[in-house]
């Protein structure tokens, strides 16, 4: 007798072998068989025509203060996620003095574009210490799991305060005191440590991120901590992939320790001139466990009147006569002819670098409409529809933002789109030293709605894409599941294999689809986010239990913090 039955269902495992039709059976939250099974069960699903596949595992999110407060985890939950790692890029809420906490949750909006009101009511801190912390997530009733690491940025705020942020250089004695957070942390059940050394990285007043200017020997002594702590990661966002003295003490730090290294890169130039592939395929030659992160398309920005940014957000009549409206007011005030005439008559009062080549940007903004492109052409761009209507382009912009009801979206890739296709994506994505990720679940929220990454690379990669090849569908379950759980010393689940955590999607994959974005308001105090929400999970089963029906939570909380392992790697492929 089984508490679960799965029939009939077509079977991806995670170990990238081809698709077969079987059952499957479960028992006390876990895969107890897989194969015909002629026994009965109080609860079968027919699966017949669908794909079962592993939950999602996805190691690049930013939950760390929502998963104090929001049992869901949406939108990650929604898109057959089921296991979450945060702490990324050296940011989150412990270790933390009192008197920092307004700090860290600058840190965060800044870093991570979440909104600092929303940060303020809902957590609730319940902790100073990183095992403080931990235990305050294993308190929290929650539908999916949680695993976290230690973040560089408040262990440097715990021992330098003030100096934390600056390039002043630690003493011999704090670097000491935050490798001992380090592996007080990772000991305590963290899955590894993250640091940024991006300029790229601001708290909310505009300073940069601790750890920025860190030094060589500041990062190895920190990644040292964790030495002889099996399973754990050093995450790592950096301006200076590449160049010779980073990369020597990051290969010191694996050839030292045996651990992890995972390495995102922020700037363009890094995917423009294949940075990232090479970095990567130098770690396969060479024989370190060093693995860039990509996500399955560029990092975009959305502009629109709902999100954060668009192109006039800089002029004068924006900031001192409209950006304080309602979205209905707004919308209004923008349909005023005078208004509009003003407005391109104008001049953004924002020096960056992109603001000043409207042309070469607006060649890289793309509207979204209701079916998503996220690989379009020149063509489809605000500057491509200009050329074809022979109109200025920032008239057409002014013109695409308020039509309907003012809440269209639109894509501007980040990096690696100059050739306006995926192909070089396609190609850092089939390096087998690159793991998928970066969907940054729960931040950016004004700006940047990516946690759906899961659905876009099966959709777009496993059967919709029409620009180029494609990816098979086995590859991208087993990069969304087993390689991310092992990469980050999961042993337990990423694959439908007997005697592992049943941890299971059940996808009408003709029918899975991603919606447009759009802004919703329901982080504490009212907080603004965009989202994009699926279509075509039928179920989601976390630990046995059905979490989502056909996209509606169920009730059911399952999920559990994640503690690192110290059991050493035993790949179940």
């Amino acid at each position: 007798m089984f508490e679960m039955i799965i029939r009939n269902g077509t079977i991806i495992d995670g170990t990238g072998r081809d698709r077969y039709v079987a059952d499957i059976g479960i028992n006390d939250g876990k895969i107890v068989k897989i194969g015909e099974i002629k026994e009965s069960s109080i609860n079968i699903i027919d699966a017949e025509n669908k794909l079962v596949t592993p939950g999602w595992v996805d190691v690049h999110t930013h939950y760390d203060g929502q998963a104090t407060w929001d049992p869901i985890l949406a939108p990650s939950s929604w898109h057959g996620v089921t296991t979450v790692v945060m702490g990324n890029c050296g940011v989150g809420f412990a270790p933390v003095k009192p008197k920092d906490r307004e700090f860290l949750i600058e840190l965060m909006e800044g870093v991570e574009d979440i909104p600092g009101a929303a940060l303020s009511e809902g957590i609730n801190w319940q902790w100073e210490s990183f095992p403080e912390y931990l235990d305050a997530l294993e308190s929290f009733p929650r539908a999916i799991d949680v695993a976290t690491q230690v973040p560089h940025g408040a262990v440097r705020a715990y021992v330098m305060g003030e100096r934390c942020n600056s390039d002043y250089a630690p003493t011999k004695e704090e670097v000491n005191q935050m490798a001992e957070l380090v592996r007080e942390g990772v000991e305590a059940g963290a899955l590894g440590f993250s640091s940024s050394k991006t300029l790229l990285h601001k708290d909310i007043k505009g300073e940069y991120m601790p750890g920025t200017f860190s030094g060589n020997e500041e990062m190895l002594a920190l990644g040292l901590g964790m030495k002889g702590l099996n399973n754990s990661v050093f995450e790592l966002v950096s301006d200076h992939l590449g160049e010779d003295e980073e990369w020597q003490w990051v290969k010191d730090f694996q050839k030292q320790t045996g651990l992890t290294v995972t390495l995102i890169a922020t700037t363009a130039p890094a995917y423009k001139n294949n940075k990232m592939y090479n970095l990567a395929e130098q770690a396969r030659i060479e024989g370190y466990e060093i693995r860039p992160q990509a996500a399955g398309r560029p990092t975009g920005v959305l502009h629109g009147l709902q999100s954060s940014f668009h192109v006039f957000v800089g002029h004068p009549t924006w900031r001192q006569e409209l950006a304080s409206l309602s979205h209905e007011e707004l919308v209004a005030r923008l349909r005023d002819p005078a208004t509009k005439k003003k407005i391109l008559s104008e001049e953004t009062t924002i020096k960056n670098e992109l603001l000043q080549d409207i042309p070469s940007l607006m060649a890289q903004v793309f509207p979204l409409g209701e079916n998503p492109n996220y690989e379009p052409e020149f063509k489809d761009s605000v500057a491509g529809i200009a050329q074809k209507l022979e109109l200025d382009v920032m008239e057409v912009m002014y013109d695409l933002l308020i039509q309907g009801e003012g809440k269209e979206l639109f894509y501007q890739p980040l990096g690696g789109y100059h050739t306006y296709d995926l192909e070089p994506q396609k190609k850092l994505l089939e390096h087998p030293n690159v793991l998928f990720g970066l969907s940054d679940g729960g931040a950016h929220c004004g700006v940047i709605a990516d946690a759906g990454m899961p659905t876009f690379i099966m959709t777009h990669w496993g059967r919709d894409r029409t620009r180029g090849d494609k990816l098979s569908l086995e590859f991208i379950v087993k990069s969304l599941t087993s390689s991310t759980a092992e990469a980050f010393g999961m042993f337990d689940r990423g694959y439908l294999k007997e005697g592992l955590i049943a941890d299971i999607n059940i996808i009408d994959f003709n029918s899975l689809k991603l919606h447009r974005p759009e802004a919703i308001f329901d982080l504490p105090a009212g907080g603004r986010r965009l989202v994009q929400r699926p279509e075509g999970y039928e179920m989601t089963i976390k630990a046995g239990e059905i979490i989502f029906d056909n996209g509606t939570h169920t009730g059911a909380l399952p999920g559990k913090l994640i503690r690192r392992s110290n059991e050493r790697k035993q790949l179940n492929n």
